[in-house]
């Protein structure tokens, strides 16, 4: 049984969906768990810094960071996608993430904590989740390798998860939601939040950098069983 006791979790996103499941699981686990959303008990914007700012200084202590906050939109294809949008995908999706590290380095630091990153495959295959949704999430994914080769020496381990297709809230937001059928064969958010832990409760000598988890009865790498490229967003 792995063992998060005395730790103290701070988990973006975590109103429902991965965030909701990764919360839970390492709360399950033993950490006190800071439950982050627009919406939730903490009520945050990723993308206000001034106020993840305030809050992250709040904390005493801060051992884990999982920043599982995303957004995408129906009209998302480079032809239709609006400046607007664009803009509010990359800010909660990839600033929101290093609003979080920079307000929160000095006590990760000091608890030589792990950060972890809820990517996707689509950082790395081609998908017709959107351009926009694909930059955020390679963007997260260079990050996350980044800030890891800069600090692991301090004990940091920065991971990231890139799960394909998942049933959560965010497939509604497709132009053409997926049927239930398909929304059967994807992973649950407890998948995620399983693999999410193996990351997180590694004694201090062990790393994983970046984990791939898919559904396997759905999806290949780069497509889904039956021939057509997956929409993990």
């Amino acid at each position: 049984m792995a063992d998060l006791g005395g730790k103290v979790a701070v988990c973006t996103g975590a109103s429902s969906g991965i965030g909701a499941a990764i919360a839970d699981r390492i709360e399950a686990a033993g950490a006190t768990v800071h439950r982050v959303s627009r919406r939730g008990p903490i009520p945050l914007d990723v993308t206000d810094r001034a106020a993840v700012d305030r809050f992250v200084q709040s904390l005493e202590r801060l051992d884990i960071l999982v920043c599982a906050a995303g957004e995408n939109v129906p009209r998302r294809a480079l032809a239709e996608l609006a400046p607007e949008d664009w803009d509010r995908i990359l800010a909660v999706n990839l600033t929101g993430a290093f609003n979080f590290v920079a307000a929160g380095l000095a006590k990760l630091r000091e608890a030589r904590g792990d950060v972890l990153f809820v990517a996707s495959v689509s950082g790395h295959w081609p998908d017709p989740s959107g351009p926009a949704y694909q930059a955020s999430k390679a963007g997260l994914i260079g990050l996350a390798r980044a800030a890891g080769f800069e600090l692991h020496g301090e004990g940091i381990r920065f991971s990231v998860i890139n799960p394909g297709a998942v049933d959560t809230p965010i497939m509604d937001k497709r132009p053409t939601p997926p049927p239930a059928e398909m929304r059967a064969r994807m992973l649950r958010p407890d998948d995620v939040a399983e693999a999410a832990l193996l990351i997180l409760a590694l004694p201090g000598r062990a790393w994983i950098p970046e984990l791939t988890i898919l559904p396997t009865a759905l999806q290949a790498l780069g497509q889904t069983s039956g021939g057509s490229v997956p929409r993990p967003g």
